[in-house]
Parts: structure tokens; sequence; C-alpha cells
């Protein structure tokens, strides 16, 4: 099935296989590769490793070396700052050498003795992927539920543990999110159950101690594009029901201390209208896009009348601040709003008698609220990071506005200076004439000649942001010439809303050529050139990589997809496959011959063409369940048959992980080492 050498790659057989729709017919030569189990699959990935580790084989050392040098900047014996719930102080920590957290607890007092709650490094022994999530603490605080992975396919067993015997009791909740929520009760559980096939998230089941056949089906999600979740609100009032899609919200409450009584929904679900709610005092707050508040806007209804008409106006809709969430305290609100691309931080007093935001000095910088799961305090905790600032955690006095910086990410290098490297904001036009905002970092000194590698990332999809943040990885990059680029592409919400729906549906080819535009404007400004530009993105952000690298290849030198979504049409028209149905809303039906048409003309795997294309790698995992690991491989198999250069492509497959790749803190490393050996190769930089 595959011929291998050191030199030529593996090739991969061709079974033609006829996919027709709306009247057009598609021909799969690699559509045999979706059998998972089959050995001729197994043995093709496994070629492809080969072939890359290979190929690769003279830059091992450098991603050795690499590797320390990430490794060595994080501090190893590390711990999260404190955070105090219902009388205990939560503490998470790393240990010298070890590659998962151990979680602990201190009673009242931080001078008090600590309980171990998890070491996830014995619970991780002999498996290959280890995640732990979802911890919750029973509101006695005896027992503790929690979700383990140990697949990577985001599929979790629910375990509860007595924290004053350690016993593990005999129930085994599977096939679920790992999330899961008590009632006052310290008896009853409820918890979300996936779907076997598609794992989606459909179906909230109360759980009794001990009486695992009895558990009860309390909630069922009919609708395929719709998922759902059940938590406990910050008030411990209620636990809540929440269901959703891309574009329509739902809610449903029960009161936390009777788990016998029955969900009531807070508003059923009309299309198009997106709310969440948190509870304080005798309200609930509603935050939504009701009567086309397309930034959101805050709104506020009585505990009794929860339907819509008994909303009332809070916060009001505005055309250039996007409210993104709130916190509620008891004597505060804060608002996390979004102004020009650029995060703020608003508290206001309840009674009204102050109303201000947090201070902020620079475009390139990333803020949030932290863990803040007090209500009774005046203390808010947020983090700050920037390009070049570590991230520090700090607690904010929201009455005397003072400030407490708790804590600043350590970078263990002797030579890292902050003041040693620029961050700015520039902006590119797209061929629409919309300006397009870039967050660059560099390492001071650095001559605008045209020479400088660049590595330009983006994602642009599902309104997700991604922020300028600060990262002791790419350093390696930096110290080493190169220039760093977030670009803010439509399809996230950088700049609103309409930043999102801008990249969206029909009009997703916005997306890849604003990246095209940002990329042009770099070149155009000597930043780097052609031959010096690299380009990288993940999941949708891979798609997008697809896209860039069918439409305008001679700008790149090299690109990397990360688990890239590029088998668009295919995936979308197939609704057994996990996330499909629930993505109507993002990328269209193909059953709609609208949708289709327009979706085929971009879906990276229908595009490629007999032509020259960038140097190439691409990363999937064998058991990602939100890009499945045949797009690539299907994906590689076609470029590798039609592209005519003599330019490397590289698949690496990761046989034990999915979409998230490695689990341990240090296993992840040694991906990005190899990742950026690729591009570091391509630069002729060895060491």
């Amino acid at each position: 099935m595959i011929k291998k050498s050191d030199i030529n790659p593996p090739v991969a057989k061709k079974i033609p296989h006829q996919l027709e729709k709306h009247g057009d017919v598609r021909i799969d030569n690699y559509f045999w590769m979706k059998d998972r189990e089959h050995p001729e699959v197994i043995d093709y990935l496994n070629a492809e490793n080969d072939y890359c580790d290979s190929q690769m084989a003279h830059t091992k050392g450098f991603q050795a070396d690499l590797f320390e040098e990430m490794k060595a900047r994080i501090k190893e014996d590390d711990s999260s700052v404190p955070y105090k719930y219902n009388g205990y102080w939560y503490i998470t920590k790393y240990e010298k050498g070890k590659d998962y957290p151990i979680y602990t607890r201190k009673k009242e007092s931080l001078d008090n003795p600590e309980e171990l709650l998890f070491d996830c490094n014995k619970m991780a022994e002999g498996e290959s992927y280890f995640k732990l999530a979802g911890i919750s603490i029973s509101p006695d605080n005896k027992l503790v539920s929690y979700g383990i992975d140990t697949t990577g396919r985001r599929n979790y067993t629910i375990y509860i543990k007595d924290l004053k015997t350690h016993q593990v009791a005999e129930d085994r909740i599977e096939s679920t999110t790992g999330s899961s929520s008590w009632a006052n009760d310290n008896a009853t559980l409820f918890y979300t159950k996936k779907d076997e096939v598609t794992l989606r998230a459909f179906q909230i089941y109360k759980h009794r101690l001990g009486d695992q056949s009895e558990d009860e089906l309390v909630f069922q999600e009919g609708d395929d594009t719709f998922g759902a979740a059940v938590y406990k609100s910050k008030s411990r009032k209620y636990i809540i029901i929440a269901c959703y899609s891309t574009l329509t919200n739902e809610y449903h409450v029960l009161d936390a201390d009777n788990p016998e009584g029955k969900f009531k929904v807070f508003q059923p679900r009309i299309r198009g209208l997106e709310y969440s709610i948190s509870h304080y005092d005798n309200h609930f707050y509603i935050l939504t896009n009701k009567d086309k508040a397309t930034n959101f806007k805050l709104m506020k209804t009585p505990e009794s009348d929860t339907a819509i008409e008994h909303w009332t106006e809070v916060i009001e809709h505005r055309d250039d601040v996007l409210i993104e969430g709130i916190d509620i305290f008891k004597d505060y609100l804060v608002i996390s709003e979004r102004r020009n691309g650029l995060n703020e931080i608003r508290i206001k007093r309840w009674d009204g008698t102050d109303d201000y935001y947090l201070p902020f000095d620079n475009e390139t910088y990333t803020c949030y609220t932290s863990i803040n799961v007090d209500f009774e305090t005046e203390i808010l905790r947020y983090g700050y990071n920037s390009l070049t600032t570590p991230t520090s955690v700090i607690d904010f006095n929201m009455r005397t506005k003072t400030k407490v910086v708790l804590k600043e990410q350590e970078v263990l290098d002797p030579t890292f200076n902050k003041d040693n490297y620029i961050s700015e904001r520039i902006w590119a036009t797209a061929d629409d004439g919309t300006k397009i905002p870039m967050s660059l970092v560099y390492k001071k000194g650095l001559k605008k000649d045209g020479n400088n590698p660049l590595l330009q990332y983006a994602y642009g999809s599902y309104g997700s942001t991604i922020d300028p943040y600060f990262s002791t990885v790419r350093l390696s990059l930096l110290n080493r010439g190169f220039i760093y680029v977030i670009t803010h592409v439509r399809g996230g919400e950088y700049l609103g809303r309409h930043w999102y729906e801008g990249g969206k549906l029909l009009n997703k080819k916005n997306t890849f050529s604003d990246f095209i535009a940002c990329s042009v404007h770099l070149i155009k400004e000597r930043y780097t050139s052609s031959s010096h530009l690299y380009a990288m993105g993940g999941s949708a952000g891979g798609l997008l990589m697809g896209a860039i690298v069918n439409s305008a290849p001679e700008l790149y030198n090299g690109v990397i997809a990360a688990v890239p979504f590029v088998d668009v049409i295919t995936t979308m028209l197939d609704d057994s496959i996990p996330l499909t149905t629930g993505e109507y809303d993002e990328w269209g039906n193909p059953n709609d011959k609208l949708y289709y048409d327009y979706i085929k003309s971009y879906s990276p795997y229908d595009n490629v063409e007999a032509k020259e294309y960038p140097n190439m790698l691409i990363t999937t995992g064998l058991h990602d369940s939100q890009v499945q690991y045949w797009e690539p491989a299907k994906w590689v198999s076609k470029l590798r048959e039609l592209k005519t250069d003599s330019n490397k492509l590289y698949l690496k497959t990761n046989m034990d992980a999915g979409h998230g790749g490695a689990s341990g803190r240090f296993e992840s490393l040694k991906e990005d080492a190899e990742e950026f050996a690729f591009l570091l190769d391509l630069e002729g930089i060895t060491e």
C-alpha cells in the first residue's frame, strides 16, 4: 500500500469514492482513510510519521535543545495563587520534573495543614494521555466529583471521592463532559451525558450517591444542532441547565435546595436570541442580544418572572463596545468589555455611588477577570499580560481602588528583560477597504529591511478572539530574530460582534482575504518578505491555513497547520461526526445548495490544485474528536499527488492524543520544539 524509503515520501493508494449532492459529483480518492481501525490506515499514519522523523532527523539535536530551553524558562516547582471558596483555600501546584498538576486545599487559613485532593502524576501513571477536569466539591466540603479522560477525545468518566477517607466510590458515570454540580443536599449530583457516536452533550442526568442504576434523566436536548450543560449559580441558589447553539440559547433553572423538583424553563428559545444568566439577590441578570443589541446589553428580571416580557435594561447596547461577560459580587457588578479591540474592566456599585474603569496603558495587552468565586468580597481578582509582559495575578480592592500584585509569572532565563522587546499594533487594508488590526512583538534593534523571519498567526472563527498574550515558549523564536504577529481577522470578535458576523457563513472568505491582506502589508512595510514569511493556525485556524495556501501560496515560505479542519464540505454533510450539526450556524448547512456551493468554493481539500505550495508541516491526533485525523491525512495525500514543487510536506500524527495534543506540560513542549525546528530549519538557523 505504501512505498517507503529514506528519500521518497509515503504514497497512499487511491480508491475512488463518489460523493454526490445537489447533482454535483465529487471523487474522493482517499475517503477510505476514515476507517480508524483499518490496519492500512494505521500503517499509512505510521509511515508518514517515519518519513517526517527521517526528514527532520538532522534537527533532532536542535529540537532537544529547544525543548530544554523552553522547559528551563518554566518554574517547575510552581503553585497558583490560592483562592477561597466555602471556607477553604484552594491551590494548584507543580513539582519539579513532573508533568501534571497537584490539587490541594487548606481550611480557613493558609497557615493550616495542606489536604491533598489529587496528585495527577500518580493518577496518570501507565496512561499515554491523562486529563482531569470538572472538580466539584460538595457544599459540606466532604465529597468531590471529577472527570477523567485517558484518550484525548474529551469523553470523561466521572468519579466521586470521599475527602476524609480518600476512598473513591464505586459510582462510575461514563460518556460525560466531565463536569458535574452538587445539589445543596450533598447527596445529589447533576451531570451531562454525551452521545456515544457524535459526542454531542445532550442529556442531563440526576445521580444519587451509591445508586447509579437509578440515575434519572431530567432533561434531553432534542434538537441536534444544540448542546446542553449543567452548572450551579455563583449564588449557590440554583442548578442551571444551559442549552446552546451558535445563535440561540435557552436555560432551565431548579432551586438547589430541592433536587427532587422540576426544572423550569427560564425563557423558551427564540432563534437568534442569545442570552446568558447570572443570579443575584432576588433577580437574574441577563446578558443578551435582544432587540438587535449586536454587541449585547445587560438586563434583569425578578426570580419569579423570568420570561422575556419582564426583562428590563440595566446597561444599554453600545455600537462601539462589546460586553463579553459579568462578575457579580454582593456590593459590586464587574463588566468585562471590549472597545476598539482592547479589553476593559468596568466596576459599578449596585447602589450607584461609583462606576469606573481599571486603567491600562498600551495597545497590545490582555486583561481578564480571574477566579472570583467569593460572593461577599470587595476584592476583584484579575489577570494582566501583554506581548512583552509576563502574566500577573492581581487583587484589586473595588472600594479603596488599591491593588496588590499577588504573583508575576517568573521567566527563569537570566537573559530575559521585557524592556528588550517591542510590541505594537498596526493595521492593514483588506480587499473591501476594511482596516484589519495586527499585534506584533519583536526584539529591539530589528531593522525593517525585508530580511526578518516572521510568523503570522490567526484563528478567525466562532467569534473566538486571540488577544495579545505573553508566551515564554515564543521567546525561542523572538531571540533568534523572528517577528511574531497575531492577525485579528474577521471571524473573531476582536472589534466587536460585527467582526464575527463579517467572517462566518457566506462571509467566511473574508477571514482568508484578511489574513492575506495582512501578509501583503507586512511585506510591503518591509517587516519581512515572502521568502521569510511563515503562517500558522490550528483547528479552524488550520482551515485558514489550507485556504491561504490554495489562494496565495507564493506569499509564504512555510506553513504550520495544526489539527486542521480542511475537508469542510464532506464533514459538514456527515451528521454522524462530532460537532457537525452544531456547526451549521457557523459554516452553513451544505444540505442547502447555496451553502454547499459556497463551502465547496473554499474547502481546502476540494481546492488542491497542480501548482507549487509552500513548505508545510501538518499535525493531527489519532483520537481527535473535533477535527478527525483523516482530514489532514487525506489533505496531505492529495497535496502529495498534485503539487508540482519539491518543497517539504510533512504529516505528524500523535497516535496517543486528541485535539489538544499531548497532555503533560512538558510533553506539549516537545511538539512546540518540533514545530519551531521546522521553521528555524527553513531559515537556516540551526542553534
